[in-house]
């Protein structure tokens, strides 16, 4: 899936953004620290995340908390799993999804200046 961020004019409107980005699930635990920032960035899945760190959910309680179509929503948290900042696992018909276990280490890693912390002996 590529998420598009770069510069455009269009009907004298300009449009602007920095990168074309690319998550596909082989490459989502390789991205640099910047992909991965640009990929918790957008509104929608920022939103995703704080709700899936305070415990797992099903997505039918996810869609309680942000109001887009069931297809929009599907579409953020394939990235976020593609980015694996999320798992899933399935219980009967329903999917259910929790914050990866290294998932705020990652982007407390990406951040610009973040130390990472010595490991433990």
């Amino acid at each position: 899936m590529t998420l598009w961020r770069g510069s455009e004019k269009t009907n004298d409107s300009i449009v602007t953004a920095a990168t074309v980005l690319e998550v596909t699930a082989d490459r989502g635990t390789n991205l640099t620290g910047a992909e991965l920032l640009a990929v918790a960035a957008d509104p929608i899945r920022w939103t995703l995340l704080n709700k899936l760190a305070a415990g797992g959910s099903c997505v039918c309680k996810l869609q309680e908390h942000v109001p887009i179509a069931a297809n929009l929503l599907s579409y953020h948290l394939r990235v976020l799993r593609e980015a694996g900042l999320v798992t899933a696992s399935r219980r009967g018909r329903w999917i259910d999804y929790a914050l990866a276990p290294d998932a705020l280490d990652r982007l407390h890693a990406a951040l610009p200046g973040a130390i990472t912390p010595a490991p433990a002996p």
